[in-house]
């Protein structure tokens, strides 16, 4: 009897929570309706930090949790691009048993970031200088690579060796050009010790853009000195397969096509593209081209775990006509006994094939646990042909150099949300790196590996007004031991404000970073007279900020400004032997200095506005390899600035984006600096003071029909003759329009 009776209370206590149990279906979108696959979710009752739930949204931007009818929630959605998003679910409301979220766009401080932290979170709490360029922004830029459109972003200084294909580097807070992580779709783009050429990395079907600014090695490991870009591809996100295509020229002999084909079909979304981009460019061996194909590709096995697979592949060709146009060393005798210009080389070019691929599992737990497994694979392949026709001393001799370079490996990454007020992160990540360098007239080739182990943790806070993150990296690898990289930032929401001040945030961080050698630097290369030096240590940095960032008119303008401080050392530097043969050493020390100043906002849904002004101050500390010999990395002596800095920049960013048509105009203000001319790599090298320059572009689109659009670019559009790298004339005012259209897709 009493059994029966117990049998009876299980049945009736099982049917009523059956009863009330209730399946919530959420569905993301973004402001165009698109579904939005991949934003973080989070369930939990009004009121309380406790989080019940976690979820990640499917390819269909969907996701389900499993729910009691009776009860009220609370849900928060994070999705990189938009403004965070709380939503209260009334009990009444799950009968409907379906959500649909709208995302919003935000200014620059509320918008969700995910490169400062490794996980969502809105700008202004991320303890970092973040920007971020979304795909509708860079469809109405029309960059050609990504130098076009990173050079209207704060801190950001391009310098690009003339014309397209030209090398173009980046400098940040008066690090090296080799001081940059460079991200696409997961993959670790850049190789360590090497410049990164922004001139050559398309975006065409990105999705996203975000820059940080400032050391964040803690994260992401070797070159992360002074600044990450990363970049994500665009997704299929309409049930109704979408072709897209467009084509379009100009002045040069430029001629540009695109086409993609993505769409959503049942658990899967695909995305495939091709890029095609051909100019000959304003001068003497200024043709440029590069070749672009790639795929996105995902599938949701279940609620919690999806699959993600991209590639891309890029190949390029760039005349390389050398420095030129310039009075400075040794110009040849006219036959009046005057002298002239150097003229350009004729002969030289340069390729570039790259491939990336990653496979990416992404498993969301019931109890707010998220893994990310990644496999990687970046394959770099350059090579530099000289024909020896050209006019410099450099040229005496014929001359085919390449660099292969492969780093393969995968990355384990764990987030746990304990409260809403508490992330943890961490992860471990292994690479194998290969390479060789040859030169045919200096053989044999340099080859060299080397296998490198990261462990990394990062812990989030948020104690009311107070958010704190700290972290750190340990880093073991084959070639140069253990390295570890601390970090930590805190920003305090001092004011809450009102209507007109609406919220003062104070910063504060302090971080460093190291930037592994590169590989010929550690194994030597016979041919070039470099001795290989076992010993060498990777670069280091120690960088602390502080800032203040002002709330204006309801949050509807920001107003930042920040000073930062960065000490470099251990920097690398080739010091002779008493064999005739160069070492590398661990030798050079610098120091660089400043603040940025930030103004971002909105005139009205449809017009924004980003402005900055960047101050900087750096110098030469030591360098006893240059002041013993004579041979130098840089043409500077200690108490020097260092070149390619300059003291004074500014960037300005006004973008329309409305139903019917879309325009923006881009300004870049860079101040003179230090650079020099060597065109036969002897010392004593040559110092000039490069004069400022200002460029001005100008992009735009209209929408004759729903799925025909007219679009065109006008790049310095001011025609402003100058050099972003002394000898090498900048490309003058060119012009690109044309049309684009869609098939299929949901209206």
């Amino acid at each position: 009897m009493v059994m029966r009776s117990s049998l009876i209370a299980f049945l009736s206590l099982f049917l009523s929570v059956a009863a009330f149990a209730a399946d919530l279906k959420v569905k993301v979108l973004d402001p165009q309706s698109a579904v939005v696959g991949g934003a973080q979710l989070a369930l939990l009752r009004p009121g309380e930090s406790t989080i019940l739930a976690t979820g990640i949204t499917s390819v269909e931007g969907t996701f389900t949790f499993q729910t009691d009818s009776a009860l009220s929630y609370r849900l928060q959605v994070l999705a990189a691009g938009f403004a965070r998003e709380t939503i209260d679910i009334s009990s009444s409301f799950q009968s409907r048993n379906e959500l649909t979220v709208n995302l919003h766009l935000a200014t620059n401080s509320e918008t969700i970031v995910v490169t400062a932290t490794r996980t969502p979170v809105s700008a202004g709490e991320s303890g970092a200088d973040v920007n971020s360029l979304s795909g509708v922004d860079l469809a109405t830029m029309q960059p050609v690579a990504a130098n076009d459109s990173l050079r209207f972003l704060p801190g950001a200084i391009l310098e690009t060796a003339g014309q397209r294909g030209g090398i173009s580097s980046l400098f940040v807070r008066g690090g090296e050009s080799t001081y940059n992580k460079v991200i696409v779709d997961g993959v670790v783009a850049d190789n360590p010790g090497l410049t990164f050429d922004f001139g050559t990395l398309p975006l065409t079907e990105a999705d996203r853009l975000e820059f940080v600014r400032g050391a964040q090695s803690t994260l992401f490991g070797s070159d992360a000195m002074t600044g990450v870009i990363q970049v994500w591809s665009r997704n299929g996100s309409t049930s109704v397969p979408e072709l897209r295509f467009s084509a379009d020229g100009g002045t040069f002999g430029t001629a540009h096509g695109f086409a993609s084909l993505s769409g959503v079909f049942r658990r899967f979304d695909y995305n495939f593209f091709g890029d095609q981009f051909n100019t000959n460019g304003q001068g003497v061996n200024n043709a440029y081209s590069n070749s672009l194909d790639g795929a996105n590709l995902g599938v949701s096995f279940t609620n919690r775990i999806v699959l993600r697979a991209r590639v891309r592949h890029s190949n390029s060709y760039s005349g390389v006509p050398g420095e030129w146009n310039f009075n400075g060393y040794d110009p040849p005798v006219t036959a009046s006994g005057g002298t002239e210009p150097l003229q350009p080389g004729p002969d030289e070019h340069s390729h570039l094939n790259n491939f990336l691929g990653s496979v990416e599992l992404a498993v969301s737990s019931p109890s707010g646990w998220q893994h990310r497994l990644t496999g990687f694979d970046s394959l770099y392949r350059y090579t530099d042909t000289n024909l020896n026709t050209g006019p410099y001393v450099y040229d005496s001799f014929a001359d085919i150099y390449s660099t292969h370079d492969n780093r393969a490996g995968f990355e384990y990454q764990g987030d746990c949300s304990e409260r809403t007020w508490a992330r943890t992160t961490f992860g471990y990540r292994l690479e194998n790196e290969t390479g060789l360098v040859n030169d045919q007239d200096f053989p044999p080739e340099a080859s060299g590996q080397r296998l490198q182990q990261d462990l990394y943790v990062q812990q989030q806070a948020t104690l009311g007004r107070l958010s704190v993150i700290g972290g750190g990296r340990f880093v073991h690898n084959s070639a140069y031991g253990n390295t570890g990289v601390p970090r930590v930032a805190l920003t305090l929401l001092a004011l809450r404000g009102g209507e007109v001040l609406s919220g003062t945030r104070l910063r504060f961080s302090y971080s460093t970073g190291f930037m592994a050698p590169a590989l010929y630097e550690v194994f030597g290369e016979s041919g070039y007279g470099y001795a290989a030096n076992p010993n060498l240590l990777p670069e280091r940095t120690r960088a602390f900020e502080a800032g203040i960032e002002q709330r204006l008119f309801a949050g509807r303008w920001t107003a930042k400004a920040t000073y930062f401080n960065n000490l470099f050392h251990s920097q690398i530097e080739a010091s002779p032997l008493p064999t005739g043969e160069y070492e590398f050493f661990n030798l050079g020390r610098s120091f660089a200095h400043g603040a940025e100043g930030e103004f971002q906002g909105n005139f009205s849904r449809q017009l924004s506005l980003l402005a900055s002004y960047t101050y900087l101050s750096t110098q030469i500390l030591s360098d006893p390899a240059c002041v013993a010999s004579g041979f130098c990395s840089f043409p500077n002596l200690p108490g020097d600035p260092l070149l390619r800095r300059p003291k004074h920049s500014g960037t300005i960013l006004l973008v329309h984006l409305g139903t019917r048509w879309g325009a923006n105009l881009g300004g870049s203000f860079v101040g003179s600096r230090s650079d020099y001319d060597f065109p036969d790599f002897s010392p004593p090298y040559q110092v000039y003071h490069a004069a400022g320059y200002a460029r001005v572009d100008l992009g735009g689109w209209y929408a004759i029909t729903p799925h025909v659009a007219a679009y065109a670019s006008i790049q310095n559009a001011l025609n402003n003759h100058y050099n972003e790298v002394v000898g090498f004339p900048a490309q003058t005012a060119n012009f690109r329009a044309g049309f684009r259209f869609r098939i299929g897709g949901e209206q």
